[in-house]
């Protein structure tokens, strides 16, 4: 079962954090990415919560936690730092991280703080950052699969969403990715309600909008940053990453040349899912946290 908590940080928000396992059981903090929340680890929480103290917070700007407009709110900086703060506010003296979709891109950012109560890293079908602006430069695929990206970033529109309509939307979001059939309506009646709060759906998209990723237009040639051409720090915790290869989003390119960005790594690949594996493929997804994130706590 899951509890939950709103906890005020020193970061200026208040997170609604959901709780699963053991209070001494070794502690995962599981980040999820748009356009979700807590449940996007509903499906692990009943395979993992025995072994683990899940800790799964609605990150800042998404469901019930606050919702602050200024799209300079969104930045990884402060991102990360609510990460850390629930860290502390939490007493975790040693803890692992999932993160999927923006989530990972946290996650990422947050290994390469080098804190040494982080343990392990899990990364779900989430791209590094040098691999994924390399890619939007250079590979043609991958460039036109992120063009939502420039779109959500376009002001207004959270209007041009609410007059397709909410149920629209929700179908354009996850009919590329998954039979719709398979999430119950109880299920889409929660993503509904959670995107029509007041200021939050304005707030998702400030994710994207605070983002220094770079998306080309389609056939527009423009060269690398700066950030590319220099030597960017390895992650030095030991590192799983787990990848939905029907991912439509984020393409397996992404997996290329990240044993060279990352000390210990191991890619777990799940044949038959796509962006939303969390969920679409739990059991798949547990087989292979669960050995990987057990390995803290022998360390």
């Amino acid at each position: 079962m899951t509890e939950f908590r709103k906890i005020a940080l020193p970061t200026g928000v208040t997170l609604n954090v959901g709780l699963a396992g053991p209070e001494d059981a070794p502690a995962v903090v599981l980040l999820h990415g748009f356009p979700e929340s807590h449940r996007t680890w509903r499906g692990l929480v009943p395979l993992l919560s025995e072994r683990l103290r899940m800790i799964m917070p609605d990150q800042r700007g998404f469901a019930g936690s606050d919702a602050p407009q200024d799209k300079n709110e969104y930045t990884t900086d402060k991102i990360v730092a609510d990460l850390f703060a629930l860290v502390d506010r939490l007493g975790l003296e040693r803890f692992a991280l999932v993160g999927h979709d923006w989530g990972g891109a946290v996650a990422w950012a947050a290994a390469l703080r080098g804190d040494p109560r982080l343990e392990r890293l899990a990364i779900i079908n989430a791209p590094h950052p040098v691999i994924f602006q390399k890619s939007l430069i250079e590979d043609a695929e991958q460039r036109a699969a992120s063009q939502y990206m420039t779109a959500f970033r376009t002001p207004g529109f959270e209007q041009a969403v609410e007059a397709m309509g909410w149920e629209t939307f929700f179908d354009k979001s996850f009919s590329g990715h998954v039979d719709l059939a398979t999430i119950t309506p109880e299920e889409k009646a929660e993503y509904l309600a959670e995107w029509t709060q007041p200021g939050v759906f304005s707030a998702m998209l400030n994710w994207y909008r605070a983002a220094q990723v770079m998306v080309p237009p389609p056939s527009i040639t423009v060269p690398l940053p700066d950030f590319l051409l220099r030597a960017f720090p390895k992650v030095k915790v030991p590192t799983l990453v787990v990848w939905g290869m029907k991912d439509k989003a984020l393409l397996p390119i992404q997996l290329d040349g990240l044993d060279a960005l990352v000390d210990d790594l191991r890619i777990e690949r799940v044949a038959d899912a796509g962006h939303f594996v969390p969920w679409e493929k739990p059991d798949a997804v547990a087989d292979a946290l669960g050995p990987f994130l057990g390995r803290a706590e022998q360390a």
